[in-house]
């Protein structure tokens, strides 16, 4: 249950991140990260009525305002990356937060046996070599790898918290929706001071109406992305973390592979031996 999962949060993830990519070419990163966030909202407002989920609030939600604090930044800083691209090489570097919930297992006192330390690294090493990562070039290049590392920490922490704010199924659902409420008040003021500021927040081209015609992707993207976090969450739960947290991060093979099919991105001989390790590693992390 562990890999089904954590495999089920890689893909959604991996779609999530290849449809945020291809907003922010479209549209300002901030503004897709706060209209998508705002459905996923709307939806998980519904759910928890539904549910009567907040009957499940106390102190742990904490953990789920926390992870609302530093998502947006997260979010930010990899749609701007994607932006910049190309996406099989950010992708993957975004991958490396796997660091921030593997060292929360062991700080609990998870220890994987040597199958399962094989494994991750295989994997981890497979996932950053799937974008065939290059750290020379312009300045522009520089600037998505640093804009990637912020985001794979912030990615890792807020995986690791969301993941200690339930321990029921609708307590999550809750943790869910208090997380993406602060990601939407964060977001939507810094939206508010770059309008301010006099800084583009609409599509330069279109305006309001292309906003109108990418909602089935926002949607698609915000709720992916919620249903990431949940699913994580379960796998974590079920299981130790540190299996979990690797099979997650698979997720930058998805968008690799989401490139080549949709875009014609040219798959290198690096990027696909990443692939195969990474499937490799994720064989014996589920076997081990």
């Amino acid at each position: 249950m562990v890999a089904l999962f954590a495999l089920t949060t890689a893909l959604l993830m991996g779609l999530a991140d290849f449809g945020g990519g291809l907003l922010t070419r479209r549209a300002p990163a901030l503004t897709v990260v706060v209209a998508s966030q705002s459905i996923a909202v709307v939806v998980l407002g519904v759910i928890v009525v539904a549910t009567a989920a907040w009957q499940e609030a106390g102190p742990r939600l904490w953990y789920a305002v926390a992870a609302g604090l530093i998502g947006p930044v997260a979010l930010l800083s990899f749609y701007k990356a994607l932006a910049l691209g190309p996406m099989g090489v950010v992708s993957p570097l975004g991958s490396l937060g796997v660091a921030v919930p593997v060292a929360a297992g062991l700080a609990v006192g998870e220890r994987p046996g040597p199958v399962q330390i094989a494994g991750i690294g295989v994997a981890v090493l497979g996932i950053v070599l799937a974008g065939g990562p290059q750290l020379r070039g312009a300045p522009v290049q520089r600037q998505a790898v640093a804009l990637t590392f912020v985001a794979a920490f912030g990615f890792g922490a807020v995986m690791t918290l969301i993941a200690q704010a339930s321990s029921t199924v609708t307590g999550l659902f809750l943790a869910l929706f208090v997380q993406r409420t602060v990601n939407i008040a964060v977001g939507g003021a810094a939206l508010a001071v770059t309008a301010h500021r006099g800084r583009p927040v609409l599509p330069a081209d279109g305006g309001l109406r292309v906003l109108r015609s990418s909602l089935p992707l926002l949607a698609f993207v915000g709720l992916a992305d919620v249903a990431s976090n949940g699913t994580y969450t379960i796998a974590a739960q079920t299981g130790p973390v540190t299996v979990a947290a690797v099979l997650s991060h698979l997720y930058p093979v998805v968008t690799v592979l989401a490139a080549l099919i949709v875009l014609k991105e040219r798959l290198r001989g690096v990027q696909a031996a990443g692939a195969g390790l990474a499937l490799a590693g994720s064989v014996l992390l589920a076997g081990g």
